[in-house]
């Protein structure tokens, strides 16, 4: 309702507006004629940008892989970004221990203990085990012991619907083969470790809310602030069960097979291992541009532009792998539970045969470059079954085994899961996540330990390295603009003291930037202003801030005050608006390492190439200053566009990192549905504070109100602390402040403004442009 009544009177003051004569294009412009809503358009515009990168991240994957010299250097290279960012990046305990677990199960007369010994028969025993991995997280599941000679080690991962104990034929009248009972009684030593599943049970913080958010969903959105996954934790459990293989059966082979994300996570470790020899993935291998439909625990940091399933194929040459196409796990997130939300949309599906087979070409393709010797096997089963006996057949010559498989002898025990297993895995990697968030200040301090701050000089010397890892490593870099501006504007607003005009600049192909410019009335023949760039929130719109009809409580109109005042103001539309439409974006974005601020800076850069060419504007003295997500743009884009000469962090600033992933605060992201606002490793690169040392020396300020819900007042305060110190040590405290008001989520115009008159020195009686801030 609220963008509704929005775009009424947008729409309305248009066509009062051509009615008054109002809409002439801005002297030095061609006249704007679209029409419609131009930030709906924005959002569309991203998107096709975006989908063309996807569908061109193929080809660009294999110029890349091409441009190789040296095979084995760049195979290592790559294992190392893949383990990067997959999270795999822990050290694991260097005496991985298995250890038997006293289970407790449920029975007629209640709960009871059981001991470790599951069940046996004459050619198996299995076990319940769990082993550690690094710090407190652990693997548990099952292990099948053969009675008989052991001819290899292997571990099979189920699909996170499915139990160890469904996989190990410990559930009697199961539909699926239980293919890990069926590999030990070939002879292998087979571990089963337990898989996150997809419920939503302990998602959320019981003392506030608690989410629909799969449980993989949620340690996804804590894991990743923090250069983590999920599948990364459980990439780690699997390797650390090859790590015991390894010291204890040195003298046989290690092979992984897994379903769904099993089979996920069998193809990352293989990919990540060069210990695996065989590998067999089922209901999982296609090709990987679709990642941006399927659920976000799946999401992975610049996945494309290095790696498709094709990629991890060679990445595995030469060793034996086995992809299987017949049942894949078919799902719709969030599951929906009454009272319940937060949880990001995401879908599993059955791909066509066809997507598949081309994807193994494709690998086929990749490795004749390399001149790679592919033992890959494709196989299609028919049947609602996975890992059928063909495909274990296949798997088990990898490693090895030249008989053909023996029928599984029958077992007749009914063993139910651990209640109490699914709490302690999930609890487990939740708890990692919050000690490194614990620790995330002083990973950070390790991080900038090469800045040097004993000068302004030396500052500015070293910053420029920092900030082109931000760029990089968190923001995601677009190609320099090309396109000229090509401003298209149309007069919208004739107050008394200033002049209104919508403006939109070229600045990618179907990528553009627009606004509303606010020109003040009787500007002097050569005269230059300073500039105020007013940011609106999530959801909003330039009109919020700088439609003199539009008396919006959060914004309190703002960017009209400052046209009034005398100041030049451009209101930018940035594209987080149209709810999931806008969020979607970022999926698409994240696997092609670039983010929403990707844009929003390139769209930022092209706005001050085209305000610094106004003949009334000083280009020395254009300011920033937002508002809740606009807020969020004033930390991050004058962080890396220098041509702002001062950022003011309204309504959004705060202890971003455990905003972002502690279980612990009400005012924790994990508990709402912005799954749009985890940033790949940034607690340990960039909090706030650290982005605000970017922006310096250039005047820095944060207005707070008290009773803002984004996080409590200590959390401000104390990550303002840091901001403070560094421009105090270097000599320039009095370019930075904080306002704390009585007041909510909004703009309060009082200390804010006279920051900004103080430093834009306006009114302003020395000569114009006349000092820096760089």
């Amino acid at each position: 309702m609220r963008e509704f009544r929005f775009l009424f009177v947008f729409f309305l003051g248009i066509g009062f507006g051509v009615g008054a004569g109002l809409a002439q294009p801005l002297p030095g412009t061609e006249a704007l004629g679209e029409e419609g809503d131009l930030a709906a358009r924005m959002v569309q515009g991203i998107d096709a940008y975006l989908m063309r990168q996807i569908e061109n991240a193929p080809a660009l994957r294999d110029a890349r892989w091409r441009d190789g010299v040296d095979w084995d250097i760049q195979r290592d290279t790559y294992r190392a970004e893949l383990c990067r960012i997959l999270g795999v990046v822990d050290r694991r305990d260097d005496a991985i221990e298995m250890k038997p677990v006293v289970r407790m199960q449920g029975s007629e007369t209640g709960v009871q203990q059981r001991g470790a010994l599951l069940a046996e028969n004459e050619v198996i025993s299995l076990f319940s085990v769990r082993w550690t991995v690094f710090g407190d997280v652990e693997g548990e599941g099952i292990l099948l012991e053969p009675k008989g000679g052991v001819k290899a080690n292997v571990l099979a991962i189920p699909d996170c619907e499915e139990t160890p104990e469904k996989l190990s034929g410990l559930v009697p009248g199961a539909t699926s083969t239980p293919y890990a009972y069926h590999l030990a009684a070939q002879g292998c030593r087979v571990l089963v470790p337990f898989v996150i599943d997809r419920a939503s049970d302990f998602s959320g913080i019981e003392a506030y809310s608690m989410t629909n958010q799969p449980h993989r969903e949620y340690l996804y959105r804590a894991a990743y602030e923090m250069g983590r996954h999920v599948a990364g934790y459980e990439v780690q459990k699997v390797l650390a069960g090859v790590d015991w293989f390894q010291r204890e059966f040195s003298h046989l082979p290690v092979g992984v097979a897994g379903y769904g994300e099993g089979g996920m996570l069998a193809l990352y470790s293989a990919a990540c291992d060069e210990r695996i020899q065989s590998v067999l993935v089922s209901g999982y291998f296609q090709p990987r541009e679709s990642l941006w439909l399927q659920p976000i625990y799946r999401n992975v940091w610049s996945l494309l532009n290095t790696f498709g399933d094709a990629e991890l194929v060679c990445m595995i040459a030469p060793r034996h792998l086995v992809v299987e196409y017949g049942r894949y796990p078919v799902r719709q997130e969030p599951p929906q539970r009454p009272g319940r939300g937060g949880g990001a949309p995401g879908e599993l599906w059955q791909p066509a045969v066809e997507s598949v087979r081309q994807e193994v070409q494709r690998a086929e393709t990749l490795g004749q470059v390399f001149s790679l010797p592919l033992f890959l096997s494709f196989q299609i089963v028919n049947g609602p079954d996975r890992c059928a006996d063909s495909a274990l057949q296949d798997f088990l010559a990898g490693l090895g085994f030249e008989e053909a498989m023996l029928p599984a002898p029958p077992i007749t025990a009914d063993v139910e899961s651990d209640p109490t297993r699914r709490k302690r895995q999930f609890t487990q990697i939740l708890e990692h996540t919050q000690h490194l968030m614990r620790e995330a200040e002083f990973t950070r301090e390790a991080f900038w330990a090469k800045a040097d701050f004993s000068s302004l000089a030396t500052w500015r010397q070293t910053r420029a390295g920092y900030a082109a890892t931000m760029w990089d490593e968190l923001v995601g870099r677009l190609p320099e603009i090309e396109m000229p501006c090509n401003p298209r504007t149309r007069q919208v607003y004739d107050e008394p003291l200033y002049t209104g005009y919508e403006v939109m600049l070229d600045v990618y192909p179907d990528v553009f930037a627009y606004g509303i410019l606010l020109l003040p009335k009787g500007m002097d023949p050569g005269e230059k202003r300073p500039v105020v760039v007013c940011q609106h929130g999530l959801e909003g719109r330039p009109q919020d801030l700088a439609d003199p009809g539009i008396d919006n409580s959060a914004y309190h109109q703002y960017a009209c005050r400052l046209a009034e005042q005398g100041f030049i103001v451009y209101a930018p539309q940035n594209p987080y608006i149209g709810e999931d439409r806008f969020r979607v974006l970022l999926r698409k974005a994240q696997p092609l390492r670039l983010t929403l601020f990707s844009f929003i800076v390139r769209q930022h850069q092209q706005t001050l190439n085209w305000l610094k060419s106004l003949d009334g504007v000083d280009p020395e003295r254009i300011a920033f200053y937002g508002l809740s997500y606009g807020g969020k743009t004033a930390m991050r884009v004058p962080a890396l566009l220098e041509d702002y000469c001062l950022s003011i962090c309204s309504a959004d600033y705060n202890e971003w990192i455990w905003k972002n992933v502690s279980a612990r605060h009400k005012y924790s992201y994990l508990l709402t549905n912005e799954y749009d606002m985890p940033e790949f490793n940034m607690g340990n690169t960039f909090n706030y504070a650290e982005l605000s040392w970017l922006i310096c020396p250039r005047p820095f300020m944060v207005e707070r109100g008290h009773h803002d819900g984004v996080a409590p007042d200590e959390w401000v305060a104390y990550e303002y602390a840091r901001t403070f110190r560094r421009y105090n040590l270097l000599g320039i405290g009095d370019r930075t402040a904080i306002e704390f008001f009585d007041g909510p989520h909004s703009i309060h115009a009082k200390g804010t403004f006279a920051f900004l008159k103080k430093h834009l020195r306006w009114p302003v009686a020395e000569k114009p442009g006349s000092a820096s801030f760089q």
